[in-house]
């Protein structure tokens, strides 16, 4: 009669019994030895450090190892490499290997046994996390910051909550190649070249491809010029893509929208909706405010709010959020709402921590662009960042912004993965109309300079550039589009001689 395995066990921490089945890790350890192509099916899902005993963490460490290397994995093979190993001996020594073996039913459920190794590894992660949660509220021997204390506990939950996930950590070039593939195929598939999340611009997207996941974008320019405005638009864009896409049955992950965060630090989530409405139904935005507005115009606001209840979109308007409050917001929005895309309108009203703060306002600039940065890679999410421009634009005779102009910071342009600068000619170009009107009593220089002007102001009205000032992934240049002014509203230009 055959002996049962010895099955070696760890003792329960401060008298708790963990989450554990040792059981299975040794009939899945026993079906990866005695077919090899069951590691290659759980390799990517479990980590040495997802089985309870330590012991069956090692053995199939070196599993994975041997399989890697293309090598037979055995016991006979793995023999050598425990001949020393103390806990091996407590157990009778390599042998243990062979018993493992023992029960040729275990390949049957071996992804059953995967499975469950994995997910009694996040309880027990989850068990720590709680642990580390009542120790850190009971310790009243450190300053008292339940604010921080919950940050912190969402970030851990959120690491528990990610770290199965297959994308994250290191890649080998196979699966990185792999991942690359699958976005050119999305771009060539969404008929317009992109391979990120579409802007709704086709000119903006033909010149970065959408914007990209993992990415920081900076979106700067000077007062006046529509920052916000165009956030907003692209805000709007992605987010209705998305839920046309979902309508139209197409799944989420060929879906070029995304839905979207929009953390707003300058106004309140009232203003920036009206905004939005104004803009998607072409109603004036100060007959909003001022309620001057005809019914034709009222029946045009009312049906864009109700056509727009189910926009993915979702705006924090909190004043004064840290960068490290931001992140946890963020990840929060992240798993509740599978949010695909981060908006951030300021960068400059955004604090970073009080450390950071002592040093001056340069460093505490550089915390917040990493920190964004850092965001937009764990979140798997493009972020776009708006970002004021110092006064020194103002002093030039040619105002377009320049990277040097990024005010406070040169981080920023060094952390940032695309640079964009808002310029509109005609911002500037009003402020230079002549005095004298014509009337019949101005001189023949006068009738010429304000004809030159208006000549002037039929080209540039109603125009914006955005320039490509920086671009990890492509050429930089400028992209021409128009702005109505009355609704603040970006849309692609129609071609010349249209």
């Amino acid at each position: 009669m055959a002996q049962p395995i010895p099955f070696p066990t760890q003792e329960p921490q401060e008298g708790l019994s963990l989450p554990q089945n040792v059981e299975a890790e040794a009939a899945l350890l026993g079906a990866m030895m005695i077919d090899n192509r069951v590691a290659e099916d759980v390799l990517q899902k479990i980590r040495p450090e997802h089985f309870f005993e330590p012991l069956h963490g090692r053995i199939y460490e070196q599993i994975a190892h041997l399989v890697g290397d293309n090598r037979l994995a055995t016991p006979v093979t793995l023999r050598p490499l425990f001949a020393n190993d103390p806990a091996m001996k407590e157990l009778g020594g390599p042998a243990y290997l062979a018993q493992l073996t023992g029960n040729p039913a275990s390949l049957i459920g071996a992804r059953s046994f995967a499975d469950q190794i994995y997910d009694l590894a996040q309880l027990r992660a989850l068990v720590d996390v709680g642990r580390g949660m009542v120790e850190g509220a009971l310790d009243t021997s450190q300053d008292i910051n339940p604010s921080k204390q919950i940050e912190q506990a969402e970030l851990r939950l959120y690491q528990v909550a990610e770290q199965g996930d297959s994308e994250a950590g290191v890649k080998s070039f196979t699966r990185a190649a792999t991942l690359a593939v699958k976005q050119a195929e999305k771009a060539m598939n969404s008929g317009g070249g992109i391979s990120g999340i579409t802007t709704g611009l086709s000119d903006l997207n033909a010149s970065t491809g959408g914007f990209n996941r993992s990415d920081l974008l900076i979106l700067a320019g000077r007062p006046g010029m529509g920052k916000t405005s165009l956030a907003t638009n692209i805000a709007f864009n992605a987010a209705k893509r998305y839920m046309d896409d979902l309508d139209a049955g197409i799944a989420e992950e060929k879906s070029i929208g995304a839905p979207v965060a929009f953390f707003s630090l300058e106004m309140s989530a009232d203003q920036l909706a009206m905004r939005i409405l104004s803009e998607q139904a072409e109603v004036v935005s100060e007959k909003l405010r001022t309620g001057q507005l005809s019914n034709a115009e009222f029946q045009k606001f009312a049906r864009a709010a109700g056509d727009l209840e189910r926009l993915p979109l979702y705006i924090d308007d909190t004043p004064g959020l840290t960068i490290a409050a931001l992140r946890t917001r963020a990840r929060r929005l992240k798993r509740q709402h599978k949010i695909g895309m981060v908006i951030v309108d300021y960068l400059q009203l955004l604090t970073g921590s009080a450390k950071a703060s002592g040093d001056g306002r340069v460093q505490e600039i550089s915390e917040i662009s990493r920190g964004l940065k850092t965001l937009a890679k764990e979140l798997h999410v493009p972020v776009l960042a708006l970002s004021q421009l110092s006064r020194a634009v103002e002093s030039r005779e040619d105002k377009r912004p320049q990277l040097s102009d990024l005010r406070e910071s040169g981080s920023i342009e060094q952390d940032a993965d695309i640079v964009l600068f808002v310029y509109r000619d005609e911002y500037y170009h009003d402020f230079k109309a002549p005095t004298k009107i014509p009337d019949g009593t101005e001189t023949a220089e006068e009738r010429m300079a304000y004809e030159e002007w208006q000549a002037r102001q039929l080209e540039v009205a109603n125009k914006a550039t955005v320039i490509i000032a920086k671009q990890r992934h492509g050429a930089t240049g400028s992209v021409h589009m128009r702005f109505d002014r009355q609704f603040t509203k970006f849309s692609d230009l129609a071609p010349e001689g249209y």
